[in-house]
């Protein structure tokens, strides 16, 4: 194999390979995690951080950033609280507009752009929320429900998001114009695509993942708070770092992004099972984003 190939596949199953390595380090501190109930919890744990994942992987894929989704999917969860899911799907896909207009049209950064939506987003959620949780309708509980006693919903949901997500990057226009316009931009324009149009497609793609997150999240708990979902951006955007997607746009897959929400999730749950201390969870979690973006950065070079 010539050390071009050799290249490639590291990078393309480096995050699969750390996944299967992190897998078996637990296992051996701790062999409950195994079991198939803890090995379902990690699923329905992943499900969440992966449904916006994906949604953020066009985005990264685009050489954008959205750092909104968190406070998106909280204010579709209580939007689909108090009214129905399907209208908290149609607030989130607005909000993606949102984000899409000012970069695209207003020519924000989307640092900014998508910290202004990610403001206005959480604001509007504790307005209409009262500043106080509320119960879910039937509807989007069934969303955080059991099929069956070991068939969760939510997992199902995350991989029918992966099966779209991987589909649109690869076998429709609009994704290969993500990677175009990741790549380069200027050059993309130059070769007849209308990159602001697409901005708009991207960001609402966004905002519909997110919203449907914060839907299933609701599920799950049963109720929407104004402050659910409070940095799962940083997550989602982690995710899609760690499956190996490049921050400076041109890089991603829908698989990768997968494996990297797993990576996040099983972290979490064996550093649980060893009952290691909340706050050192969260120093660990930080050194493996770093890792992540160093590795993106030796990548580029």
């Amino acid at each position: 194999m010539s050390t071009i190939n050799i290249r490639k596949f590291t990078s393309e199953n480096g995050a699969l390979a750390g996944l299967v390595l992190l897998a078996a380090v637990i296992t051996v501190m701790q062999p409950a995690f195994l079991s198939v109930q803890n090995l379902l919890n990690v699923g329905v744990q992943t499900a969440v951080i992966a449904i916006m994942a994906f949604g953020m992987t066009f985005v990264v894929v685009a050489g954008g950033i959205d750092l909104s989704v968190g406070s998106v999917a909280a204010f579709a969860g209580m939007v689909g609280a108090l009214t129905a899911g399907p209208v908290g799907l149609v607030f989130g896909v607005i909000c993606g507009l949102l984000n899409g207009v000012l970069i695209a049209y207003g020519k924000l950064p989307p640092f900014i752009a998508t910290l202004a939506t990610l403001s206005i987003a959480r604001g509007l959620a504790v307005v209409i929320a009262g500043g106080q949780p509320h119960e879910t309708d039937a509807a989007v509980t069934f969303l955080g429900s059991n099929l069956a006693p070991m068939v969760p919903l939510p997992l199902l949901l995350m991989l029918a998001f992966f099966g779209v997500t991987g589909l649109i990057l690869t076998r429709t226009n609009l994704g290969r114009r993500m990677y175009a316009i990741g790549g380069n931009e200027e050059a993309a324009k130059l070769s007849g695509i209308d990159v602001r149009k697409q901005k708009l497609w991207i960001y609402a793609l966004s905002g519909l993942f997110a919203a449907a997150a914060g839907l299933v999240l609701a599920g799950r708990l049963g109720s929407a708070g104004p402050q659910a979902a409070v940095g799962y951006e940083l997550d989602a955007i982690a995710a899609v770092v760690i499956g190996g997607a490049s921050l400076s746009g041109g890089v991603g897959r829908a698989t990768g992004t997968l494996v990297g929400a797993l990576v996040l999730a099983v972290l979490r749950n064996g550093l649980n099972l060893l009952q290691v201390p909340p706050f050192w969870q969260q120093v660990v979690i930080g050194v493996v984003i770093a890792l992540a973006a160093l590795l993106d950065s030796l990548r580029r070079r």
